[in-house]
């Protein structure tokens, strides 16, 4: 239920996201989802992909920084309230968030949230035994 991300730092400039878009490309990578975080001078480009082992061999090929780290993916129900329901549970277990963020598919009922906790491993049995439905990796790389 552990799902491996590709994180790159990426300059704020020009051109620099379309050279990682390239790249992906090029190695026939599939991106599922995705969040690009900035600040002045560069961004954290997070996502996950279909193929991650080749898109980080080719991402570092490429001269970029990159990182592989591990997040986890919650469905919940696209719905008012949702959302809350299971920042609930994480309040309620005393979780901290690192960072998320989310995707909706057209032809589903349901949005994933993708979560990276300071334990990931702790936090997984927690939520498990809460009742939360985790996706395996293959669920959101082949989505």
């Amino acid at each position: 239920m552990i799902i491996q991300q590709i994180s790159v730092f990426v300059e704020n400039k020009s051109g620099k996201l379309h050279e990682v878009a390239a790249v992906l490309a090029g190695e026939n990578v599939n991106i599922r989802a995705l969040s690009l975080a900035d600040s002045a001078s560069f961004g954290v480009l997070r996502m996950i992909v279909d193929k991650t082992d080749i898109a980080y061999k080719a991402l570092k090929a490429a001269g970029l920084t990159v990182k592989i780290s591990e997040v986890v993916a919650i469905e919940v129900p696209d719905k008012v309230g949702g959302f809350a329901e299971v920042m609930k549970v994480m309040n309620d277990a005393g979780i901290n968030v690192e960072y998320m963020y989310a995707f909706v598919e057209k032809n589903q009922d349901n949005a994933i949230l993708i979560f990276r906790f300071d334990d990931v491993r702790g936090t997984l049995a927690i939520l498990k035994d809460k009742g939360l439905r985790m996706l395996q990796a293959r669920e959101v790389q082949s989505r």
